[in-house]
């Protein structure tokens, strides 16, 4: 299930589970938005099509983060003229994540939410088998070789020859 929804301006492609970086919103990090203006909405083959908007049909999004784009150099320049102007800036952009597309009447699941905060819970613990076998290993290792010092030459002094 896809739609063709417009965030802040400009129409985006979206299904579950897509990040979509877009232009600044007003949003906190972490908090759920939803986004009413779908302009096109395929249900598993059945493709509504709005006039100008999908009745019904809404998007519903987390916002990730917020961040700035990279660099965009603007250069103008008139051949022959000696005009020459520089500028650049960085687009302030928000980072959401499509938590689901929703057609009338429906709601949202919540399944991809928990799947993402069993992921950021943390690495999985080593057993103690593995901990041993690494202890085992690291005991096993060379002593390591000492650097070898260099001397300091004494600096050769020659004679002026006189004439």
């Amino acid at each position: 299930m896809y739609a063709i929804v417009e965030i802040a301006g400009q129409q985006f492609k979206v299904e579950r589970g897509n990040k979509v970086y877009v232009h600044r919103l007003e949003a906190n990090e972490g908090a759920k938005i939803e986004f009413d203006k779908v302009f096109l909405l395929d249900n598993g083959g059945k493709i509504s099509v709005g006039n100008p908007t999908v009745e019904g049909a809404k998007v519903a999004a987390t916002v990730i983060s917020h961040l700035r784009g990279d660099k965009v150099i603007i250069f103008k320049k008139k051949r022959r003229k000696g005009y020459q102007k520089w500028n650049n800036h960085r687009q302030s952009l928000t980072q959401i994540l499509i938590q689901g597309v929703l057609a009338k009447g429906d709601k949202l699941e919540s399944e991809l939410t928990a799947v993402r905060k069993i992921r950021t819970q943390g690495p999985v613990k080593k057993t103690e088998t593995a901990v041993s076998e690494t202890k085992v290993a690291v005991e096993k290792k060379a002593p390591a070789k000492k650097a070898a010092v260099k001397k300091a030459t004494a600096k050769k002094v020659t004679k002026k020859k006189e004439d």
